[in-house]
């Protein structure tokens, strides 16, 4: 169920774990309540609450031998300016290789010199 909504309508502490979530690009939930300095199960709801707002993405995984969650920002807060050039899209995302003396990477790096 989809419940996206608009930071100024998080909690205090909904707030400070997004924060928290972004600030180290992603974080083991056993870490996040730590740094939070909040029990695991306040840790947990605000987690589960950022999830359903669809402002984080939570993944299992085992973390120092235990079964815990890995929570990174949402796919939305990535930044993808580095990878531009212009309105250019750089030409080493993708499966193929690209030759550096092809017209697609020349093209690339003149709009990225254009930009400056």
């Amino acid at each position: 169920m989809s419940t996206a909504t608009s930071e100024e309508d998080l909690t205090e502490d909904e707030r400070r774990g997004l924060e928290l979530v972004r600030e180290t690009g992603g974080i083991h939930q056993s870490d996040f309540w730590k740094e939070m300095d909040v029990s695991s199960r306040k840790g947990s709801r605000i987690i589960e609450s950022l999830v359903e707002k669809e402002m984080v993405q939570r993944e299992e995984t085992v973390y120092q031998g235990h079964n815990t969650y890995y929570i990174t920002p949402a796919a939305r807060d990535l930044d993808f300016s580095l990878l531009m050039a212009g309105d250019m899209l750089s030409p080493f995302i993708g499966e193929e290789e690209i030759d550096p003396e092809s017209d697609a990477f020349s093209q690339w790096m003149m709009n990225l010199a254009y930009e400056e």
